[in-house]
């Protein structure tokens, strides 16, 4: 805790654009908060993507600047990008001077290059926290200005990286599915008894699991298997009215509190974004993985440790069809007695205390930037 007469810390936090940006830095920001009440916190977003839908929702000051997306491959994109990245450089500069930041805490994205430059430019400490297996482009470049770099597990390829896992919710980490299940499944209409199949896309959905899945509702109904079905904003699914006496197969766009539908499940067939995989991981829910085959397979390296670890299974994108009439996970096998050790080898796997260790890392940071006579108790 900051103590009598000093100032409390000011950190800026870049992670912008997608869900599996925002949510660990917002999860990084919530730690700090709970560690220094007092803190200053500041986060960088743009007009694009999930940043002014989710950062102010989390109760945190919101500086848009221009989004740069840095391309993976020559491109008439990179051509552009110098005069762009220039501009959201200046914009971020202008940030970390108005709000004097301390240190600048990045998790890759459309702002994070900006705010990495920026801050060495202004000789501001930077932190680096990389959820993914394969490292984006932002996150490479700040590897190389910074010695304080963080990672989701050992297999991630950047220099004086740590493995710590990836920032969650308490709510996340702290989640007792077992106490939980009967009052999440009567918020989602399901019945108390007999498995339940959660269905996801991430953030934005998937078509081709909206679509393989609910192709086959009768046969998953069929099976006795309850489903949950998260189609992603702005997808809609059409799913035919079964029995009344049929186990419901219930739709819904978007869950914002995830934990419910966690504690709702028995198994889940989603994407293996970063957030999602550590999600499960922590709660221990086992899992189909269907990778998108899109970016050079990063996905896929999402999913291998818990895969590897027994606690998930992979599925190819291009094995999906419509009724799962190929290589897929069968909704029977929820019942099986091997679900209970693949939920105990998926929590194995998770990493419930990275947002924690963050913080006190960067605090840390602060600290030794201000000196011997100025630091914490």
């Amino acid at each position: 805790m900051t103590g009598a007469g000093v100032p409390a810390p000011r950190i800026v936090v870049a992670g912008g654009h997608s869900a599996g940006h925002i949510e660990p830095a917002m999860n990084f920001a919530d730690a700090l908060r709970e560690l220094e009440p007092a803190a200053g916190i500041t986060a960088l977003g743009t007009v694009r993507g999930l940043d002014t839908k989710l950062i102010p929702a989390r109760g945190y000051p919101l500086e848009l600047i221009p989004p740069v997306p840095l391309p993976r491959t020559l491109n008439r994109a990179l051509v552009r990008t110098p005069g762009r990245l220039r501009d959201s450089v200046l914009a971020a500069g202008s940030v970390l001077d108005r709000v004097r930041a301390e240190v600048v805490v990045g998790f890759g994205g459309y702002v994070a290059a900006p705010a990495y430059l920026a801050a060495r430019s202004r000789g501001v400490p930077i932190v680096v926290h990389e959820a993914n297996a394969r490292p984006g482009v932002a996150n490479r470049l700040a590897a190389r200005m910074t010695t304080h770099v963080f990672t989701a597990s050992p297999s991630v390829q950047l220099p004086h990286g740590i493995a710590i896992g990836i920032p969650l919710r308490p709510a996340i980490t702290g989640l007792d599915r077992p106490a939980l299940r009967d009052a999440a499944r009567r918020r989602f209409g399901l019945r108390p008894d007999g498995p339940v199949l959660m269905v996801t896309g991430g953030s934005q959905g998937a078509r081709a699991i909206n679509a393989a899945v609910s192709g086959a509702a009768a046969a998953v109904r069929g099976a006795g298997v309850q489903v949950l079905h998260i189609t992603g904003p702005g997808h809609v699914v059409e799913v035919p009215d079964g029995d009344p006496a049929d186990p419901p197969y219930v739709v819904v766009p978007y869950v914002h509190e995830m934990q419910y539908a966690y504690a709702a499940a028995d198994f889940v067939i989603c994407r293996s974004g970063a957030m999602t995989c550590a999600e499960l991981a922590a709660v221990g829910l086992p899992a189909a993985y269907v990778p998108l085959p899109e970016r050079g397979g990063e996905q896929r390296l999402n999913a291998e440790p818990v895969v590897e670890a027994g606690g998930a299974l992979l599925v190819n994108d291009a094995d999906l069809g419509p009724g799962l009439d190929r290589d897929h996970p069968d909704p029977a096998a929820h019942r099986s007695p091997a679900i209970a050790a693949m939920s105990a080898r998926a929590s194995a796997a998770g990493a419930p205390d990275a947002d924690v260790v963050l913080a006190r890392h960067v605090l840390a940071v602060v600290a030794e930037r201000r000196g011997p006579e100025r630091r914490r108790c």
